[in-house]
């Protein structure tokens, strides 16, 4: 089955501090891993794969449509930049792993992009919870998949906040 991606480059550009001269290439791969792993975590797999399936069939609409446009989307955002900024000074080719430098600018410190980062994850987290609360209060009626993942599928789960690493 095709990889569906829940949003395009020009939601992620427009709402993020992101260039629009970015090359697409440098940041797709982040789209597709903050989806995996934290929309889906979410979402459920079996809700997850719904939407998945009809976007690529191109067949997504009704409470489908406005799930994703609405509660998805942000949420998704937000989590492709946390997922991106670690990556995003630094290019990987044949020669080895380079840091990206400008003559007239300064390269951001760990610090910096950690401030960054944690912004990010204030937005998700913001949005997220703005989707379980929808999905809490509509599901089943509306999504019936949100209940029934089962067995090795991913069950959904209803807390936003990243608390940290436990050790």
């Amino acid at each position: 089955m095709a990889t569906a991606i829940f949003i395009r480059r020009r939601d992620l550009i427009k709402n993020t501090a992101l260039s629009g001269s970015i090359d697409t290439d440098k940041f797709i791969q982040f789209i597709k891993i903050a989806q995996e792993i934290h929309i889906q975590n979410y979402l459920g797999t079996d809700l997850y794969d719904k939407i998945s399936a009809d976007i690529v069939s191109s067949s997504l609409s009704g409470d489908y449509l406005d799930l994703v446009n609405d509660y998805i989307q942000p949420a998704l955002i937000h989590y492709a930049m946390v997922e991106y900024l670690p990556f995003a000074a630094y290019t990987i080719a044949n020669g080895g792993v380079f840091k990206h430098s400008s003559e007239n600018s300064s390269i951001a410190g760990k610090e910096e992009v950690d401030s960054l980062i944690a912004k990010e994850r204030d937005y998700a987290e913001y949005y997220t919870q703005r989707l379980i609360d929808y999905l809490s209060f509509n599901a089943p009626s509306k999504f019936p998949e949100y209940y029934s993942s089962n067995n090795e599928d991913i069950n959904p789960d209803t807390n936003a906040l990243f608390n940290g690493w436990m050790l």
